[in-house]
Parts: C-alpha cells; structure tokens; sequence
C-alpha cells in the first residue's frame, strides 16, 4: 500500500476548517433535535443534500432527541440491526423505513397525512383534475412510472417516470412499488417509498391512477379514501375519447368499450364525484383531507 498524499499547509488548513464547519452544522441539529425544533423525518431530507448532517452518525442523532438518550438509542440500533458506526448516509431503504415508522409511535412524530386515490375510466379528465390539484392546494401529487412513451406535450418527472419494460420489470421484482397494473398494453406504477416518505412527513398526498391500481392501494393501505371520477354524461365521456387525435379509430373503439366496462367499478369506491366542473371537483378533494 502506498504512501497517504501529502497535503500543502493550504490544504490542510481548508481540511481542518471544513471538519470544524461540519461539527459545528451538526451541534447546530442536534440541538434542534433536542429542543424538538426539528424532527428526525427533517433530518433524513435534509441529509439528502447536506454533507454534514448526511456523515453524522445515527447514534448521535437517535440520543440527541428528546426522551430517548443512550440506553434507549442503544437498544433501538441493536434491535434494527443497525451498528453503532453506521452514519446516516449509508443506512439502508428498509432501517430509514423502520426508523421511520418507530417514530411516528412517539411525540415526535408529525401526524401522518391522508392518502387520496384517484381514479376513473380514461378520457374522464383525471390529469386535469391532479394538475389543477398541483397548483392550488398543499397536495403532494405523486408521479408515476410508465413503460409507455410519452405524448408530445408530456414532461419526463412531472406527467410520468419513462422507464424501459427491463426496468420496470427490476423494480416490480424489488418491491420499489406502492401498486402497479397494465393498462392498454403499457405497464404503470407507484413509486413506494415517495409515497410513504411525503404521508409520514405529513403531507396529504394525491394518487392518479388506474382502477385495478386503485385496488392494489386499498388492499395494501385501508386507510387510503379511494376517489372515483365520473364524466357528467357518458355522451360527454364519447365525445372526449373520440376528439383525442392521438388514437386510432380502432383505438378509439376499444377505449369506449373498456369505459363501459370501468365505470361499472364505482361501486368498490369510498366517494364518487362528477367531473362537471374541475373547481368543484379539486375542492371536495380538498375538503376529504380535513374529514
């Protein structure tokens, strides 16, 4: 093994004022953390971007918190199997996941927000109703991944994730979603831990989603309010899926049919709203989060 380099005093006087730069940012959270200023749910987004806070090391994050201290931190690390050197950058999806929810039992978890599905027969105008949702209120919308290309207008992390059928495949078989289902020859899904990650932060998070993905969600999270849209006439539904000039005839056709088939599915859904008017509609969305 070779020699360590050979730093020049400059660099070693830059070394030396970045470490103490780094222990006075993590002094900073902790005392935060104890003053309940800050909880751990903050920590870890804020160790996404943060050099300092992301090297800190979990145990000094666990006995900084208020009414946890040494013996309790040291039992909680052991039993998620998480060593006492571990820093908070190189913890796994699953310990930030039980980490997580070890806190929401506590008085330091933020109270968890209210997970809204949304779903209908194609051409009902559910992006609409999710874009609209996304400028005016404090939904988190999440943005689904999509074996399908994307239409002229779509942007890449805003409308959908395009992902290749290969790794589509990979993140089924890692368990990365929340729900997945085909739907017109192309694959969607929801990314899990986005999902769970803006819920336990508190965040009232909006689905936009198939009806078999719908159900998916229902059987995984009870507590999630399935939303079903219905067009105010099913001549309005015709006349929406026909005036779309990115389908065939034949496309067209089946689309109708499969509409026929999906609004028969209301049934299985919490609340059923008319898409008459998208104000109205992004309101009542709005006012199931306060119920």
């Amino acid at each position: 093994m070779g020699l360590p380099p050979q730093l020049t005093p400059e660099q070693r006087r830059q070394a030396l004022l970045k470490a103490a730069a780094s222990r006075k940012r993590r002094a900073e959270v902790k005392a935060q953390m104890k003053n309940g200023e800050i909880s751990i749910e903050t920590i870890l987004d804020i160790a996404k971007d943060d050099e300092a806070v992301a090297k800190m090391r979990v145990k000094e994050l666990l006995e900084s918190m208020s009414g946890v201290g040494k013996v309790r931190a040291q039992s909680l690390m052991e039993r998620l199997n998480i060593s006492s050197s571990r820093r908070i950058q190189g913890l796994g999806r699953h310990q930030i996941k039980q980490l997580r929810e070890e806190f929401m039992k506590s008085e330091h978890a933020v109270k968890p927000g209210k997970l809204i599905v949304l779903s209908g027969p194609g051409g009902v105008g559910k992006s609409t109703v999710a874009k609209k949702v996304r400028e005016a209120s404090d939904f988190w919308v999440s943005v689904s991944a999509t074996t399908r290309k994307p239409r002229s207008n779509e942007v890449e992390g805003h409308d959908y994730f395009f992902v290749s059928d290969e790794e589509f495949s990979r993140r089924i078989k890692s368990n990365e979603f929340l729900e997945w289902a085909e739907f017109a020859g192309n694959r969607y899904g929801t990314p899990l831990e986005q999902v769970e990650h803006a819920l336990l932060l508190g965040k009232n998070v909006l689905l936009e989603i198939e009806i078999a993905g719908a159900k998916q969600v229902k059987a995984h999270l009870p507590q999630s309010i399935l939303v079903f849209l219905e067009p105010p006439t099913w001549e309005e539904l015709v006349a929406r899926l026909e005036g779309r000039g990115t389908d065939s005839p034949e496309r067209r056709a089946e689309r109708l049919e499969l509409a026929q088939e999906e609004l028969a599915a209301a049934a299985f859904f919490d609340v059923v709203l008319i898409n008459d008017q998208v104000e109205s509609v992004v309101g009542k969305l709005v006012e199931l989060t306060h119920n």
